[in-house]
């Protein structure tokens, strides 16, 4: 059934109301659909890292250029300490893991304008395993402070000629181009939410942390039954080390 049936809708919108089309993407000369998520950081430029207890650090490139209102604010809260503390409280095997909700709840927090905020979304960026994107409530004008991070399997022709045509009709994405669709077929991701929610950042390192959290046991609402704790978060400035995008 079509990756059961769009699990469950996003799992009712994310738990957090019609949708954004793409906001403007502040960077020159890039071409409209070409693929930015695999881009590496310039050194010394902001990274945040999410030290995650019993696990490790999980460190995350941010778009500034593609997605200025979703990095400021992540990377704002996080300068705060907004997520110290915070637990990863939904998990979804071959889906996403979930956090960034002061309450553990999936029912609150907020931004750093207070409140929700529209971060829209870019022809650049994708949920390719690995992208870290704004839980919302059926919108991208409804983000907060919470975020999850893409694991998913890889896609096939069949399953990638299903998600493209849910994307066109319910979000009014582009095709993909075949650059996008042999990225899937690589790197595996979740297609089905290309043009409904913000993708600001990607992991460039931990994510094999990122995979093996997402196998814990799980109980009510995706809960993990043994808490997943951000211990630290912080803002560094890239080293300039070299990146393996994947797990192979």
């Amino acid at each position: 059934m079509f990756k059961r049936m769009v699990i469950a809708m996003v799992c009712a919108a994310m738990m957090a109301g019609g949708l954004t089309g793409c906001g403007p993407d502040k960077a020159n000369n890039v071409p409209v659909d070409s693929i930015q998520n695999f881009t590496k950081p310039a050194k010394n430029e902001e990274i945040v890292v999410l030290t995650i207890k019993d696990y490790g650090d999980i460190k995350i490139k941010v778009f500034d250029n593609f997605a200025e209102k979703g990095s400021k604010n992540f990377k704002e809260l996080t300068k705060q300490g907004y997520y110290d503390g915070v637990i990863f409280h939904r998990i979804i095997e071959n889906f996403m893991i979930q956090g960034g909700d002061p309450q553990g709840t999936g029912r609150g927090g907020e931004s750093i304008w207070g409140g929700k905020f529209d971060g829209g979304t870019s022809s650049n960026l994708y949920h390719f395993a690995g992208a870290v994107a704004y839980a919302n409530s059926g919108a991208t004008s409804t983000n907060g402070s919470q975020f999850y991070i893409v694991t998913g399997e890889k896609q096939t022709d069949a399953s990638l000629a299903q998600n493209e045509q849910y994307v066109k009709s319910k979000y009014n994405r582009n095709a993909y181009t075949d650059e996008v669709k042999q990225k899937y077929k690589e790197v595996g991701g979740t297609p089905f939410l290309d043009g409904g929610y913000t993708v600001f950042g990607q992991v460039i390192d931990g994510l094999d942390i990122v995979y093996e959290i997402s196998k814990v046991r799980t109980g009510a609402d995706d809960k993990p039954v043994e808490d997943i704790v951000i211990e630290k978060a912080k803002v560094i400035k890239y080293d300039g080390s070299e990146i393996n995008w994947t797990l192979e």
